[in-house]
């Protein structure tokens, strides 16, 4: 049973650690954004709810956000464990989060913090936008998503630290690199990593 967060400013590469991580320890990675897409395509009617709010330009609220997330947490590969990613977004999540793990009797192993200094976040996204051609990432919408993340999203981390749970990890270097210090320092929190076929 391994029960994970994977927290990080966008450009921090949680996305990409996140799935390796979980593969590592043999649960489903879960992202919010993928999440919500399968929702959706699902048509049930959270989805419709959350397809409307989408299509409108809005953030999806709180209470809807935990309702799609519990509803993927309670499916069957979730069952030995996951991996979150982009969830909880802010305090009022980790509350909700709280609630329905305490309902299960589990908890949070640990919370990862990938430690990305600001201006590498802001040059990581540049780049990535320009390789994939998006041109809605332009520097003054980078930086306005990091403000978003620092005034919501770290908050929680001060939540999680006065529990204990939060590893930081120093996001800087080669994807296997910052894939190896994650796992060492799970492994040193006593997380057994699933033996590679």
């Amino acid at each position: 049973m391994t029960r994970l967060l994977i927290v990080g400013p966008q450009g921090s590469g949680k996305g990409t650690q996140g799935i390796r991580i979980a593969e590592a320890f043999g649960v489903p990675a879960i992202s919010t954004g993928d999440v919500f897409r399968a929702a959706v395509a699902d048509g049930s009617d959270l989805g419709s709810q959350v397809k409307a709010i989408i299509e409108a330009g809005d953030l999806v609220p709180d209470e809807l956000t935990s309702a799609v997330v519990r509803e993927r947490l309670s499916q069957a590969d979730a069952e030995g464990g996951f991996l979150l990613d982009g969830y909880p977004r802010n305090v009022a999540q980790v509350m909700h989060l709280d609630e329905f793990l305490e309902g299960r009797d589990e908890e949070l192993d640990a919370v990862i913090l990938l430690d990305v200094p600001r201006d590498e976040s802001i040059s990581r996204i540049a780049l990535r936008a320009q390789e994939q051609g998006r041109t809605d990432d332009t520097e003054e919408v980078i930086a306005n998503r990091l403000s978003i993340y620092e005034r919501e999203t770290a908050p929680i981390l001060g939540v999680y630290e006065a529990r204990d749970l939060v590893v930081h990890i120093d996001g800087m270097g080669t994807l296997d690199e910052i894939t190896e210090r994650i796992v060492s320092a799970l492994e040193a929190r006593g997380l057994v990593r699933v033996p590679v076929a």
